[in-house]
């Protein structure tokens, strides 16, 4: 048996992006650790091929933040219904299996109380801030993070119109 250690498993290239916001629409940023001055919103890949994307949804967040879904509403976590593919940044394609070049990211959204205390993964994250959804969007790196940012006041009326009907 060789003690040459094994290489990390190749990135499965089917993500998740997780807006977490309040109520009153503030957006929690988070800068990258690996890239200073990239902002970004919760964001990982599925550990598995069978993994759930809420359950990837779910540990993204505990893992990079610190905060427990199951903790909170049931209804806290939504999936939007949107997929964006894209093309991974080469700087990040050494992650993923020879010849992959593009990643499908499934956007989320994740209604916290105001002050919901935030622990950031130190690997991942320098920092975090709060932000108002059109100034998180104007910090965004990447443009389908932005995207899902813009479009959060209309996913927040439509979770509030289907909770009504309930």
């Amino acid at each position: 048996m060789s003690d040459v250690p094994k290489p990390p498993p190749h990135k499965i290239p089917e993500s998740v992006l997780v807006v977490i916001h309040t109520p009153a629409l503030e957006v929690l940023m988070l800068e990258r650790a690996d890239r200073p001055g990239f902002w970004q919103c919760v964001t990982g890949s599925k550990d598995s091929l069978d993994e759930p994307l809420s359950e990837t949804a779910r540990r993204e967040v505990w893992e990079e933040t610190g905060i427990a879904v199951p903790a909170l509403s049931p209804d806290a976590l939504s999936d939007w219904g949107l997929a964006n593919v894209y093309e991974i940044y080469p700087v990040w394609r050494h992650r993923y299996a020879p010849g992959v070049t593009h990643n499908t990211e499934h956007v989320f959204g994740l209604c916290v109380p105001p002050g919901t205390p935030v622990t950031l993964a130190p690997r991942e994250h320098l920092q975090f801030r709060w932000l108002p959804w059109r100034e998180a969007a104007d910090l965004c790196f990447s443009p389908s993070n932005a995207e899902a940012i813009l479009q959060l006041p209309a996913h927040v009326a439509e979770d509030t119109a289907l909770g009504a009907e309930q």
